[in-house]
């Protein structure tokens, strides 16, 4: 390995991994302190101490750039979910925008190391299986980064290029326990007042879920299903796969041109509330209609445009529900939008969520009034706005232990099949929360739940797709 090469190798070994993010950690700690102790002695208003905030959130961002595994994952995790509960709004806003570096600025390896993937993967050099492969890398993430680059058949592609080392490190990372204990002390600082939820779980779901991107076949395979569902759709766009250019390790796909996030936020809110609703259509339509779900919601993944489509990208982790399970989950849905507690307490039961004879269970009452606050969008007058405030209140009233509604989440049974259809909500609550998207949420969610008619000129591109799908199958079918 020559010296330009070593220090772009992800590093391996538990302590080592975890060591420079806990001496963050813990350097912040006593900073913590001194600054309490100032405030104290002076009055100063803790909020008003942004300087540690600036000081705490580049030290974060910059250590979980280099770690490139879970811990950059979880940074990018941290980056859009709203604390505002646990934060003040300006202090909230210094984490938020020192951490969403990670999702367009990650630290990059050199081209040479990027190469020699290349090589090692697809037999030959970046430069004779392309006719044009971009030496600067477009964007930097915890697994990989990807290269613009041309096939000499003419057509534009993305290249991601997994980093080396990255595949054990990750591996090593699964069973660290020192490294989630660096990720709690991480979270601690931005959000005290949550280290009472059950962030650990948290920690896991992050880890489950990177444990499935190792392999880029397992995305390739998931992202044609997607590029298959929606080929032609008109506000839906999934790049193409390129099987003949991929491997467990390199991933070739067709190159999407958009907006990035930072740019879709300065959009008028018009454009916003029509990318809400398609965000909206495509994470929960999926569901409904293919049993797909997406399970990477952050903001990194979509790129935006003018006309109100948007492409999504990054199929690492995909989640596929039965016909059973999208039955369950229509029941209880529209059961809690109807107010009808009887059924949603039958439909959780049957979905595993209420174990009859398991104790002390919640009520009906009690469950449609948990289960209500997530489904706000739904249950609310229309149309509704989703806010930063909602998607926080969204979290803290929902899952805090020790909230008004503690007593009902213990009594819980959380069937593991449905871990993602949370992580998913809560996502997309957060980025439907940012852009500050207004919809007929309600009405959007009866076209899948009750054969409702479309809710909005959206809806109705979208069901004219359908219906033009189903009639080629059909037709196809019959000869």
């Amino acid at each position: 390995m020559t010296e330009q090469q070593r220090p772009h190798v992800v590093p391996g070994g538990r302590i080592k991994r975890a060591a420079p993010l806990l001496g963050v950690a813990s350097r912040t700690a006593g900073e913590a302190v001194v600054a309490s102790m100032r405030r104290r002695r002076t009055g100063e208003r803790a909020g008003k101490d942004q300087d540690f905030h600036q000081r705490a959130a580049a030290r974060y961002a910059q250590q979980l750039g280099r770690s490139k595994g879970v811990l950059m994952k979880a940074g990018q995790l941290l980056s859009f979910v709203s604390f505002a509960p646990a934060t003040d709004d300006q202090n909230q806003r210094i984490y938020q925008a020192a951490l969403a570096r990670l999702q367009d600025d990650a630290p990059p390896m050199p081209y040479e190391v990027a190469r020699g993937m290349v090589m090692a993967e697809l037999g030959a050099p970046p430069e004779e299986l392309f006719a044009e492969f971009g030496r600067e890398p477009l964007a930097a993430a915890s697994i990989g980064q990807v290269h613009a680059a041309t096939t000499h058949d003419g057509r534009r592609v993305a290249v991601k290029v997994q980093y080396p080392g990255v595949e054990q490190a990750i591996r090593a990372d699964l069973q660290n326990a020192e490294l989630l204990a660096t990720f709690f002390k991480l979270i601690r600082p931005m959000a005290p007042e949550m280290t009472r939820m059950d962030v650990r779980a948290l920690a896991r779901e992050v880890s489950d879920r990177i444990g499935e991107e190792i392999d880029y076949r397992a995305e390739a395979k998931n992202q044609s299903e997607f590029a298959g569902a929606y080929r032609g759709h008109p506000l839906i766009r999934v790049p193409e796969v390129v099987p003949e250019l991929s491997t467990g390790r390199v991933f070739t796909t067709e190159l999407s041109d958009g907006m990035r996030w930072s740019k879709a936020l300065e959009a008028g809110q018009d454009l916003r509330d029509r990318w809400g609703e398609v965000i909206y259509r495509f994470s929960i339509g999926s569901l409904r209609r293919l049993g797909l779900f997406n399970a990477d919601p952050h903001p990194g993944n979509y790129l935006f445009h003018p006309d109100g489509s948007v492409t999504f990208l990054d199929f690492g982790c995909t989640k596929h529900f039965s016909v059973e399970q999208r039955t369950h989950i229509s029941r209880f849905v529209t059961a809690a939008v109807d107010g009808d507690a009887e059924e949603v307490f039958a439909g959780m039961r049957d979905a595993g969520f209420v174990e009859e004879g398991a104790g002390d269970l919640p009520t009906p009452t009690e469950l449609l009034a948990w289960f209500q606050i997530g489904l706000r969008p739904l249950v609310s007058a229309q149309p509704f706005t989703y806010t930063r405030e909602f998607a926080a209140e969204a979290v803290r009233l929902g899952f805090s232990p020790t909230g008004p509604h503690g007593e009902t989440i213990r009594r819980l049974t959380m069937n593991p099949d449905y871990l993602f259809l949370t992580r998913i909500d809560l996502g997309m609550t957060a980025v439907l929360g940012e852009l500050g998207s207004t919809g007929p949420w309600r009405a959007i969610a009866d076209e899948w739940d009750r054969g409702g008619p479309p809710a909005t000129p959206f809806g109705e591109l979208d069901q004219a797709f359908w219906e033009d799908r189903h009639f080629w199958e059909d037709r196809h079918a019959h000869h």
